[in-house]
């Protein structure tokens, strides 16, 4: 039996992959959650042997949370099933540490196919995305990374120094740094330009 967790913010998509799945003879939904900090509590308690999750959900997301279960070791393997068909996204995945990246678009049967593949100890990845993944390398540093997003959610420089316990002129260092490798006119277009390649 392969035993799953699912983590969706989204509830409508969350109650639909659980009742495809519970569907598997081979297959059993533990458990789900809506959030990333939901999720990685109950990845500690539910001890599954696949995490399905989002990329986007709110408090940590779907790849801070296999970030996570790296560093802590855990054996557990991931599976991003997500809308987001952008090369830069499965690049990160991949380097956070998951066994699967699926689009939601997919056909349903696909997930439990990649189920039973990753339980397996092999990959499943969108061939085509897998193609373009290594077509274009992301410029960004995980630092410079953060402080993009944040600037791009509308946070000022001393709002985020704040958050990541920086000082200012080292986060407007690291803004300037983003822009310049991106090839940014100012950090509005930085953040949109690194979104819509996936780097952020």
């Amino acid at each position: 039996m392969i035993r799953v967790l699912l983590a969706e913010d989204q509830a409508m998509v969350r109650g639909a992959l659980s009742a495809l799945l519970n569907l598997e003879s081979d297959i059993e939904v533990l458990g789900t959650a809506s959030d990333g900090e939901a999720a990685w509590r109950e990845v500690q308690r539910l001890k599954p042997d696949v995490l399905v999750t989002d990329i986007e959900m709110p408090g940590i997301t779907g790849l801070e949370l296999v970030q996570r279960i790296q560093r802590y070791e855990l054996p557990v393997k991931s599976i991003i099933v997500t809308t987001f068909a952008r090369p830069g996204f499965l690049r990160r995945a991949l380097d956070s540490g998951v066994s699967g990246y699926l689009l939601k678009d997919a056909p349903a049967e696909n997930l439990a196919e990649a189920l039973r593949t990753v339980h397996r100890g092999g990959r499943s990845i969108d061939p085509q995305l897998a193609l373009e993944a290594w077509s274009e390398a992301d410029p960004l540093n995980d630092r410079e990374r953060q402080v993009l997003r944040l600037a791009g959610e509308g946070q000022s420089a001393s709002d985020i120094a704040t958050k990541l316990n920086l000082s200012h002129g080292t986060v407007r260092n690291y803004l300037s740094e983003a822009i310049g490798k991106l090839g940014a006119a100012n950090r509005i277009e930085a953040y949109r330009l690194a979104r819509q390649k996936g780097w952020l």
